[in-house]
């Protein structure tokens, strides 16, 4: 199984040590948060511009995933030479391959 992810956060390690973890959303709930009009309110606060649309998104709202808080959220946990070698930063797309370990019998 293939996902696409958008890189969102990337934080150091809670304790000091060297490593970095990535935290990544969806693509499409990626793109669906940026869809949302803006409240001139700021951005805590969400902004309809009819009915429908606010009972449309009050599950997302209520998960936190219209905020972009993290409702939905992957973390990943790479040591420091990991990290390096990826490249990756804040907004760069990244594929998740996941698959399972076949077993010979034993």
């Amino acid at each position: 199984m293939k996902k696409e992810y958008v890189v969102v956060r990337i934080d150091a390690a809670p304790d000091g040590a060297p490593y970095v973890v990535l935290s990544l959303s969806p693509t499409k709930d990626f793109k669906e948060s940026q869809s949302f009009p803006q409240s001139p309110f700021g951005s805590g606060v969400m902004g309809f511009s009819n009915m429908d649309d606010m009972m449309k998104s009050l599950n997302k709202m209520l998960s936190g995933g219209a905020f972009g808080m993290p409702g939905g959220l992957t973390s990943i946990k790479l040591d420091m030479r990991e990290y390096k070698d990826l490249g990756v930063s804040v907004g760069d797309k990244v594929f998740l391959e996941i698959s399972k370990a076949e077993t010979l019998g034993v």
